[in-house]
């Protein structure tokens, strides 16, 4: 049995799933802290708190990170989260006051169903109520509640997305991913070749291929900047500084890039962090760590539509890996 990102001591995960129409959020809690770093490779970005992460920059460590979905509206979650965890005394210790550290990132998730409804404040906060160090439910919930992959010929021929963690363990020093998939292209298992979701024919039949119909000059469709997207969270319990994070964040694209065809278009927003608690108190070095990042992101996404549901809104289906024909 493939293991999750709680595996990682210090970690835990927590969904909020709006029972309203299909988004959510999810929430990363690492309750002692941990060192963090970013690496957004999407050209069309949701964000908050990024730059802080940058190795040069003075804050190290942060106490949770937020996925959701709601576009830009979604990122308002971050500020459910911080409200938790000051009531829990969670936070950066500035003069007389903590300031808790939640970096967030946002998918794009508003086609389906009420526009408007979208995660909020009480949203984050009922996410980290809800956080726990048991392997967290993946497919149609949190942040990968309303995720849609496939949908470079259009939104109607695509297939349901959704959330997937898994962790890899060497030596005694666990990596873990949890992604939230919203690609612009397909999903491939990179271990068979298999193609699991993605484009469908024009019947709705069918997996399409995408890369291959690009690549025979099939005409996409127009699609508007920022409405895909892949984000997700690497976390270790190796000791690890704040630039080797960053490191992991950048390696962990590899694996998004393995599973996901075509990934990081101008169209997707894909962005990964990553969190090191220390808690296992040692490193295998960079070469491995990085190497299990890769692989952890992979098997996360593999897992994300593997564990997908087809779903109908407003007259719009959309079928989930192994619902075809």
């Amino acid at each position: 049995m493939i293991s999750s990102i709680t595996e990682v001591a210090g970690i835990a995960v927590g969904h909020f799933t709006d029972p309203r129409r299909p988004t959510g959020c999810t929430v990363v809690l690492a309750r002692g802290s941990a060192v963090a770093g970013v690496d957004v490779r999407g050209a069309a970005p949701g964000t908050r708190e990024t730059d802080l992460l940058h190795p040069a920059n003075t804050v190290e460590r942060v106490h949770a990170v937020l996925l959701a979905g709601g576009s830009a509206w979604g990122l308002d979650a971050a500020s459910g989260v911080m409200r938790w965890l000051d009531e829990q005394g969670i936070g950066l210790e500035v003069g007389p006051a903590r300031v808790p550290i939640v970096p967030a990132a946002v998918l794009f998730d508003l086609p389906l169903g009420d526009h408007r409804i979208r995660p909020d404040a009480a949203a984050g906060y009922a996410a980290c109520q809800a956080a726990a160090r048991t392997a967290p439910q993946e497919g149609n919930v949190g942040a990968g509640a309303g995720a849609v992959v496939g949908k470079v010929f259009g939104l109607q021929r695509g297939m349901k997305g959704g959330i997937g963690s898994a962790s890899v363990t060497v030596d005694g020093v666990t990596v873990g991913a949890i992604v939230a998939c919203n690609a612009l292209g397909d999903v491939l298992d990179p271990e068979t070749g298999e193609l699991l979701a993605g484009a469908r024919s024009a019947d709705g039949l069918h997996l399409f291929d995408t890369r291959r119909a690009l690549l025979r000059g099939e005409v996409p469709r127009p699609v508007i900047a920022g409405t895909n997207t892949t984000i997700g969270v690497i976390a270790t319990d190796a000791v690890i500084t704040k630039a080797q994070a960053a490191r992991l964040a950048t390696v962990g694209h590899d694996g998004l890039a393995r599973a996901i065809n075509p990934a990081h278009t101008v169209f997707d927003g894909d962005t990964l962090f990553a969190l090191g608690t220390g808690e296992s108190g040692r490193s295998p070095g960079m070469v491995t760590l990085a190497t299990m990042a890769a692989e952890a992101c992979t098997l996360a996404v593999v897992r994300a539509v593997r564990a997908a549901r087809g779903i109908t809104v407003d007259g719009l289906q959309l079928p989930a890996c192994g619902e075809l024909a």
